[in-house]
């Protein structure tokens, strides 16, 4: 004798076990804010995290879900292909729609809020750290990036928005590997305007500094050739140079620029093929390059044929001149020995990674060649973002806004330090950075703080020697919350022994 199913079945017995589970009653409202795809998604991750739904079940075709919740076929599409995209389900042509199984989740780097110190701190420890989204934004004095609540999303969302509008099939090509000419036409006159000649041929753009500097340094040097940096400096590119097999030597920095007579006697010895420095806002003191400074620079560069690297990505937080003198070196020589790179990351977003290089013409086209070898190009849609903020003027009121706020918390922050037992020899007028002295060794001071959850940028991290310091990167716009000053105070009169 066949089972037939009863009437009132409504035909459910000859449905698998997981559309009845699916099935079960559920809530589908189209008030509120979240849509019905939203609510699907949701409803049927719960029910998968929750083991309600095996793995290898099939679920209820498009038609029989759509027909059961009273919603369109174009909703259950758009939710079961969020859910294949995020790993719950398995797509199978011409079969339907199936539970995936899901491996264990690990647990989430999020449960440690930093890393623990290695025996000697390194580049890469702070690096790490930095990117530890957990970390406090008043308790990273150790960043070197402005506070997120500084900065303007909605300028990027808008410039998102803006592109949009635009032909998408532009947005679906590969750039051109120089860079979005429009933005290098836009970049012409802002590098006139510090009075740098360069036309859209002589720039090329990158994704950042960082990817700038990669690229000059890839094409100068080779394993055992020796780049000079300031001593202290930027500590990432110490690392990525060394992965290259050069060799960097520091170039003692003073309050106004490099140690002359040092430079000369070591460039005699080691006959470099670059010199990378900041001349203006220099990291981490925020001192700048005096006049007679830049000149002596350029002399003992083309004395010993030295390539001048200048590094300029905190160009746009300098007030000018009338506030605090700075020259650079790239003026002076016009970009015949002197390449020079800009960038955005520290004045709009650091995910909007967009740098240039200006650059002789022919020395633009043999990095742009490198460039397209290892990257074929940059990011398209963010130059135009950039382009959009700078084009419209946007982006001039913004960094007036910024370099206000840290106008705002910068002497602040230095009678802070300073009432706590700090050391303030070099009280730069702008920029990002104090460079202070603890009295102490920062490196030990660095590893309390981790345990507090407290992110600081020792000095030794500052020296390619990384020899222990008692100097420290502090960011003023980053020193809002007490808890970092009331660190500072009890952990620097212990280490000083007071």
């Amino acid at each position: 004798m066949t089972n037939t199913p009863r009437a009132n079945d409504n035909g459910n017995a000859r449905r698998p076990a997981a559309e009845l589970s699916i099935a079960a009653p559920q809530t589908l409202t189209r008030e509120g804010g979240d849509s019905l795809v939203d609510q699907i998604v949701r409803s049927i991750e719960a029910r998968i995290d929750d083991k309600l739904l095996r793995s290898g079940a099939r679920m209820p075709s498009i038609r029989q879900f759509a027909d059961l919740h009273g919603v369109s076929r174009f909703t259950v599409v758009e939710a079961y292909d969020r859910l294949v995209a995020k790993g719950y389900l398995d797509s199978r042509r011409g079969s339907g729609f199936y539970v995936r199984e899901r491996a264990p989740l690990a647990a989430p780097v999020a449960a440690r809020a930093v890393d623990a110190a290695p025996a000697q701190l390194d580049v890469v420890w702070l690096v790490r750290n930095m990117f530890r989204q957990q970390l406090p934004p008043g308790r990273t004095p150790g960043s070197g990036l402005l506070p997120g609540d500084w900065l303007d999303g909605e300028l990027i969302a808008n410039g998102l928005r803006a592109i949009s509008r635009q032909n998408q099939s532009q947005l679906l090509q590969y750039g051109n590997p120089q860079g979005f000419l429009p933005l290098r036409q836009q970049l012409q006159l802002k590098l006139a305007e510090l009075e740098i000649a360069a036309t859209p041929e002589q720039i090329v753009t990158t994704s950042g500094i960082t990817q700038a500097l990669d690229i000059v340094a890839r094409h100068f040097t080779q394993p055992g050739d020796t780049i000079f940096v300031d001593d202290p400096a930027w500590f990432l590119m110490f690392g990525s140079f060394a992965t290259m097999g050069t060799k960097v030597v520091g170039i003692p920095r003073l309050p106004d620029g490099p140690d002359i007579a040092r430079l000369a006697e070591l460039a005699a010895i080691h006959k470099p093929r670059l010199y990378v420095l900041n001349s203006v806002l220099h990291n981490p003191t925020s001192t700048s390059l005096s006049a007679a400074k830049a000149f002596q620079v350029l002399k003992i560069a083309e004395q010993h044929d030295i390539t001048i690297v200048e590094d300029d990505i905190y160009c746009d937080l300098h007030p000018g001149p009338q506030v605090q003198p700075a020259t650079r070196i790239a003026a002076l020589d016009q970009l015949n020995r002197v390449i020079y790179l800009g960038g955005f990351s520290k004045t709009l977003a650091a995910n909007l990674r967009v740098g240039f290089i200006a650059t002789s013409p022919e020395m633009a086209k043999r990095l742009s060649d490198r460039k397209m070898l290892s990257t074929l190009t940059t990011s398209d849609i963010g130059e135009r973002i950039v382009y959009k903020i700078l084009s419209e003027g946007h982006y001039r009121k913004h960094v007036d806004r910024l370099r206000g706020k840290l106008d705002g918390v910068r002497d602040k922050t230095f009678k802070q330090l300073e009432r706590i037992g700090m050391r303030i020899d070099i009280a730069a007028p702008a920029g990002l950075f104090v460079w202070a002295d603890a009295g102490c060794d920062t490196t030990l001071l660095a590893e309390r703080a981790l345990e507090e959850h407290i992110l600081l940028a020792p000095g030794a991290l500052f020296s390619p020697s990384q020899l222990p310091s008692t100097r420290m990167r502090i960011n003023v716009a980053s020193m809002s919350d007490m808890a970092v000053l009331r660190f500072f105070e009890r952990e620097i009169g212990r280490l000083q022994g007071k």
